[in-house]
């Protein structure tokens, strides 16, 4: 009876037997980055473990984030509610129902210091899951770290800020896509001189991935917008060899082990070579730096614990595709926000990798693999296949304006679902081994209150602040959206006299419109 073949999310068909695989020469910390983008990687500086966290208040974070930090976490990630992200304060009739909810409220630089309160920003590093509103989340940090004291010229982290694959895959956008690029643009040019060590966007194939895409299709549409963006800086005038420096990436990491790997091994790859067709000579502007996140997509609500395993196992993976940071998701996260035990035994599962389990100890372990090596070709020869669509498009802004990116996401998602409906793909406990439903009480429930509490702390704001300097500083906003000038260092002062952020999104909808 003749074997059954097998095949990677991707539909890359898995050989019975690898004997032979085409040479990796270079080392790690050499061109192009395939085994890594550091000489040591692990040996001189484990990744950053990262958690994402954001709930409720801006109060009710910072007791989490204190939590986190005294667990053992390097970095902090902050998630933030839907309001915030599509340029609502809380107040807004669009608010209602949401607020809280999928990460915390900031309406204005109040939230943001509260939410930091007790923590010195120049001392961690804080990736922010931020988008359409990535330019006044930034403008608020950098105005308490100001406030705090602090040399912004040393404050370092992420905002996401990566506005194409929101049209593609997310749905968080507020303007069209040619002003939101011009916002990304003046976020690159005004951080390259003022806050230098800030990564000015994180490149997200996460989001793609969670909307269906496959692993070919993340690392193609992902690297596609980052072109997007290169070209984008490179028509402003901006310097590839020094922008390109603060651009890095946010992959998602899924169940099947070896593909990932392949997938992050290829990715950095095909990032050397874009950067350096572009112009970049600086090797640290050729780097492709990334942060991972586990599969949220990939969790179960049917019995949770199995996720602890699903983590470990992508979080494994990761770490042996060599990424800078990891954020573990917690095991009850397909059920409700996770508790405080389920964040903890997340973290502690990277402290395992990283002190226990010995995949730290040499930079790319698996170089060599048959079986490896000869899979990275092929996701990069199938990803590229997929750019040069794109790129035959006119690039990735006419690629998601024409619908292409969306319908190849959305025929993906389909086919996923339906091997997993006819058991072609096994999912533990779901599709296979099955049992009656476990009941997990011990769920995150975000009270309704919050809003109001949010409503009224706007209240209190708006009868303390000046509004004169308020009103003077949004009217040069708008002037600035009418003009070509660069709108942060507007923004940032709009911000320190306390305007709002759904006043400032306000601001620049009626300059912009809405998408």
């Amino acid at each position: 009876m003749e074997e059954k073949k097998r095949f990677t999310s991707s539909d890359i068909e898995i050989r019975p037997l690898y004997t032979e695989a085409s040479a990796v020469t270079e080392k790690p910390g050499e061109f192009p980055f395939t085994r890594g983008i550091q000489k040591d990687m692990y040996r001189g500086r484990l990744w950053t473990m990262r958690q994402y966290a954001g709930f409720s208040t801006a109060e009710e974070s910072n007791k989490r984030y204190h939590y986190l930090l005294q667990q053992g976490t390097t970095g902090l990630s902050v998630a933030f509610d839907l309001p915030t992200q599509i340029g609502y304060d809380s107040d807004h009739e669009m608010a209602e129902g949401e607020v809280g909810k999928v990460g915390v409220a900031i309406d204005s630089l109040k939230d943001m210091e509260i939410l930091f309160e007790g923590i010195a920003l120049e001392k961690i590093t804080t990736s922010m899951t931020i988008n359409a509103t990535a330019a006044v989340l930034l403008a608020m940090y950098i105005a308490l770290a100001k406030k705090q004291g602090a040399d912004i010229r040393q404050i370092s982290g992420t905002i996401q800020n990566d506005i194409l694959k929101e049209y593609a895959a997310r749905g968080t956008y507020i303007y069209p896509p040619k002003p939101s690029m011009r916002i990304i643009t003046d976020i690159f040019e005004f951080c390259s001189r003022e806050v230098p060590k800030w990564n000015t966007i994180s490149i997200s194939g996460y989001h793609i991935r969670e909307a269906g895409s496959t692993a070919v299709q993340e690392l193609a549409f992902t690297l596609a917008n980052g072109k997007a963006y290169l070209n984008a800086a490179l028509e402003k005038g901006l310097d590839i060899n020094v922008f390109a420096k603060r651009l890095s990436f946010f992959f998602n990491c899924h169940n099947n082990f070896f593909e990932e790997i392949a997938k992050f091994r290829a990715a950095r790859r095909m990032w050397a070579k874009i950067t350096k067709d572009l112009g970049a000579t600086d090797e640290k502007a050729q780097m492709l730096r990334f942060h991972t996140q586990t599969g949220g997509s990939t969790l179960t609500a049917q019995q949770p614990m199995n996720n602890i395993i699903r983590v470990t196992n992508q979080a494994m993976a990761a770490v042996l595709g060599g990424t800078q940071s990891l954020h573990t998701n917690g095991y009850d996260e397909a059920l409700s926000l996770p508790t405080e035990a389920a964040a903890k035994i997340a973290l502690r599962t990277q402290q395992v990798i990283a002190f226990e389990s010995g995949a730290a100890d040499t930079p790319d372990p698996l170089a060599g693999s048959f079986f490896v090596e000869t899979l990275t070709d092929e996701i990069e020869h199938a990803a590229q296949l997929y750019i040069d669509k794109i790129d035959s498009m006119g690039g990735s802004v006419n690629a998601i304006e024409n619908g292409y990116i969306q319908n190849e996401i959305a025929a993906a998602a389909y086919k996923y679902q339906l091997e997993i409906e006819e058991a072609g793909r096994i999912i533990v406990g779901v599709n296979r081994f099955a049992q009656k439903e476990e009941v997990v009480t011990d769920t995150l429930e975000i009270d309704e209150s919050i809003r109001a509490i949010q409503i009224e702390k706007i209240r209190c704001l708006k009868s303390e602040r000046n509004s004169l300097e308020v009103d003077s500083a949004l009217y040069n906003l708008k002037k600035a959206a009418e003009s070509a000038d660069n709108l942060m260092p507007f923004i940032l002062h709009a911000v320190e006299v306390y305007a709002t952020l759904g006043e400032i999104a306000d601001v620049l909808r009626s300059v912009f419109g809405e998408y």
